[in-house]
């Protein structure tokens, strides 16, 4: 499992895009991790899957809702990755009205997940490999904070808890 002090692993996550701009264009775009993370302070969240019930009730709203502290903190971006494609995080940031706050990341085929050790077995319950639910703050794509919740849970991964450790 990956833990404080570890570079964020090698790997591709797809962002869609509604708008062309700055080399993106429009539709899903891939989003290399070590590139986009260097030299900048990211909080990093994961959760299970788009358009669950926590994950859309209390895990984005509240990374949305802090966006400018977490700025003010000195976070340059905040990324939300879930075992999605691209097209269902695009459908889920419209709906979660994220544009311009947080960056919605889909792990398709759950490779990111499965690097950092942090996946969750949902396959009873029809969902198949997923990430479990985490938050990091990244520094210059290293781990500088990791709060992976219990079975569960949703005490530690939450906008607030990163928002003192960013501050700290």
């Amino acid at each position: 499992m990956i833990k404080v002090g570890d570079n964020l692993p090698q790997a591709t996550l797809q962002e869609y895009s509604e708008v062309e701009g700055e080399g993106c264009s429009i539709g899903p775009n891939p989003v290399d991790v070590a590139k986009a993370s260097a030299g900048k302070t990211i909080a990093l969240f994961a959760l299970p899957g788009a358009f669950t019930p926590t994950c859309s009730a209390k895990h984005v709203p509240g990374y949305v809702q802090h966006f400018e502290e977490l700025k003010d903190a000195g976070v340059d971006e905040i990324w939300c990755v879930s075992v999605n494609d691209a097209f269902v995080m695009g459908a889920w940031a419209r709906e979660q009205k994220t544009a311009g706050k947080v960056r919605m990341l889909g792990d398709g085929s759950a490779d990111f997940a499965k690097a950092t050790g942090l996946t969750l077995d949902l396959t009873a319950r029809g969902m198949g490999l997923r990430s479990n639910r985490y938050s990091m703050l990244v520094k210059n794509g290293k781990v500088a904070s990791l709060n992976v919740e219990g079975p569960g849970k949703f005490e530690v991964s939450d906008a607030a808890t990163l928002l003192k450790q960013a501050k700290g």
